[in-house]
């Protein structure tokens, strides 16, 4: 009889959806996002970043105003560079190539841990300042009273993507796809009315930008005006760091992956580009100031708007209105993409396991909740203070992007020998390499003292607490290779193992008898020692036995068809190994296979029919027992067997767990 779900089952289906199944036919088409999708979920963090990233650069010019030029034509350089070299590492990494994955790969292990670390911290961070950005200019439309109730409403809006992002990945884009198009069609209007309306204009600027050029170097002289630039370069740093994205969200992308990648990167590397040169072009034009309590684009657009009469303020709220908004859309790309690299490194164990874990949802849930937790906690540490999160904001990104360039420039040099056009792609990815390591010096530089030390504490602190979860995960994995010398031993020495029976080489089941139902993992020293401590315990009473194996899927599988496949058909295998091993000493053994993102919901499935096949069934689950346990490694452990004890509990179906002493 099938169980009635729970009213907090009820209200998680209410809220977040109903359970999706991995083997679905054509379900990774279903869940994927085409390159449109990815632009607006992957690129709005770095569009976003044109309604603060320009601002940044051409007030550090303290007043040289036309040298804006050049240091819009060098970000828009920059862009080109850095997304033209992750277009590469999208090829060369068809599975997914993020800064960890990159760094991991072609560096190490550890340098790769670092990025991670890093690109953790910063994806938090671009949550947090997102929406606190998207509040402080929702806010700025509302009355002052109001101000009061900003941190609440921030609070609000990261639950909000949260849920959204626990719904699924494009039940978490598709709703933002509105605001995104309002955005960069009110920008496009914008940029091209400003430039179009000063085209008799262009003769002026470059009449201005040679004075300025000449009164600059008379005035602080060139290696001073070159200094000044490069910190205004270096001051705009924010523009680049959603260009990342991509590479690292490579899973969630329509097949063909790298095909639907390199368009989007393209999407995002253009509008990004036109954006930041036609925004601070604009500045120059209309010689935009700074005023208190506005931004530069609010105090743009107010002059561009003048004289339109009743239609041109409806225009200035709309697309004032679209930037406020766009922040919180960009927030998104911490969503999308810090779970996958959490996930990556939890597979990696350098994060406990339940990280890469998808819920029936297809996401990994806990990566959200971790992710979405940090950016509350952080937004009410910073009371939703845009100006110190800003502070922390950009440095970590570009630690992964330095180090995504050197791995790439180290690969392309190790096979020189066997790459076409091998110099090309190293000048490029050489040149990136330079960009990024030198705005990384600057920003740390700029930003130290201010308080950006914080966020290399936090990220020094994480990368500490990572590395004692590796280091128990590798004794944990040396204390388990002992359980496993039992495979070979079982497999070479199979008569001595059990208590063989005599009788019919293959014997038949006997529905009547008791059965022991054994929960595996593999066929592993784990499952061995459980199987025999059966045995010893109980000696012959058992006369079939049933194997099941839950194949999990993960984020390591779950990146299409073929790799569920082939999970399916390892586990299989698994199971075979068990029951020839059984039905060589003359016991009746089968093996029950199953594939799905919970074990417990998978066996208690499959729980009912056994008991109805076989009514006198005990099932058997084997538990590790550590010589320490602590809380710490209590919390890098799934324990799956107790949670399956409780569930089969409340079916009325007994278990019995058997611990395992390593």
């Amino acid at each position: 009889m099938e169980q009635q779900p729970t009213k907090a089952q009820q209200l998680k289906t209410l809220v977040i959806g109903g359970a999706r199944s991995p083997l679905e036919p054509k379900i990774f088409h279903k869940l994927s996002l085409i390159a449109f999708f990815a632009w607006v979920g992957l690129g709005a963090d770095g569009l976003s970043s044109s309604c603060y990233g320009p601002e940044e650069a051409f007030s550090a010019l303290r007043g040289h105003t036309y040298l804006a030029i050049f240091v819009a034509l060098a970000s828009a350089l920059t862009i080109f560079v850095i997304s033209r070299s992750y277009s590469q590492i999208i090829e060369l990494f068809p599975g997914g190539g993020g800064g960890y994955l990159v760094a991991s790969k072609l560096l190490s292990p550890k340098v790769g841990m670092i990025s991670g670390c890093a690109l953790l911290i910063d994806y938090v961070l671009t949550i947090t300042l997102s929406v606190a950005s998207g509040a402080d200019a929702l806010f700025s439309f509302l009355p002052p009273g109001w101000f009061s109730f900003k941190l609440e409403f921030a609070v609000f809006g990261v639950v909000i993507l949260i849920i959204l992002n626990l719904r699924g990945v494009k039940e978490s884009v598709v709703p933002l796809v509105p605001i995104f198009l309002i955005f960069i069609i009110t920008h496009a209007i914008a940029i091209l009315y400003i430039i179009g309306t000063h085209l008799m204009n262009f003769s002026d600027v470059a009449a201005g930008t040679v004075a300025e050029v000449q009164r600059s170097h008379s005035e602080i002289g060139l290696i001073g005006m070159v200094l000044l630039m490069l910190r205004a370069y270096s001051m705009g740093a924010g523009t680049y760091t959603g260009i990342e994205a991509v590479s690292n969200g490579l899973p969630i992308l329509r097949e063909p992956k790298v095909q639907t990648a390199k368009r989007t990167m393209n999407y995002m590397a253009v509008s990004l580009a036109i954006t930041v040169v036609g925004l601070m072009l604009a500045y120059i034009l209309l010689e935009v100031t700074r005023e208190p309590g506005k931004t530069l684009n609010a105090v743009l657009f107010e002059r561009m708007t003048r004289g339109w009469g009743g239609w041109g303020h409806g225009f200035l709220w709309v697309i004032l209105l679209s930037e406020a908004v766009l922040l919180f859309v960009a927030a998104q790309t911490g969503f999308l993409d810090g779970p996958r690299v959490l996930s990556n490194m939890a597979l990696d164990r350098w994060f406990p396991t339940r990280f890469a874990m998808l819920s029936d949802r297809l996401v990994t849930q806990n990566g959200i909740l971790i992710m979405g937790g940090a950016a509350l906690a952080l937004m009410v540490l910073a009371r939703g203070s845009v100006h110190f999160m800003v502070v922390l904001y950009s440095i970590n990104v570009f630690i992964t992007f330095a180090l995504s360039q050197l791995g790439m420039v180290r690969h392309w040099w190790s096979s020189r020998a066997e790459v076409k056009y091998w110099r090309r792609k190293l000048l490029l990815n050489g040149v990136g390499l330079v960009l990024t390591t030198f705005i990384l010096v600057s920003v740390v530089t700029l930003k130290f003292h201010e308080g950006g030390w914080i966020t290399l504490l936090v990220t020094g602190a994480l990368v500490g607490l990572v590395m004692l979860v590796k280091r128990h995960y590798n004794q944990t994995a040396k204390q388990l290779r002992r359980l496993d010398n039992l495979v070979l031993t079982a497999m070479s020495s199979s008569e001595q193992a059990l208590p063989r029976k005599t009788g019919p080489s293959s014997p038949q089941p006997d529905l009547q008898a008791k059965t022991a139902v054994l929960m595996v993992s593999g066929f592993n020293g784990l499952g061995l020692h459980t199987l025999f401590q059966v045995f010893r315990l109980y000696g012959d009473v058992f006369k079939n036995f049933i194997f099941v194996q839950v194949g999990v899927v993960d984020a390591g599988v779950f990146k299409g068809s073929a790799e569920v496949e082939r999970l399916g058909t390892k586990v299989k295998t698994e199971l075979e190994h068990y029951v020839d091993f059984m039905r060589r000493n003359g016991h009746y053994a089968e093996g029950l296979p199953a594939i799905g993102v919970d074990v417990v919901d998978e066996v208690a499935k499959l729980a009912p029919k056994i008991l109805e096949r076989f009514p006198y069934a005990v099932f058997f689950g084997g538990q590790l027992v550590f010589p320490e346990d602590s809380l710490f490694t209590r919390g890098l452990h799934n324990y799956t067997v107790f949670a399956l004890q409780r569930r089969l509990y409340r079916q009325g179906i007994p278990i019995s767990i058997l611990p395992i002493r390593v």
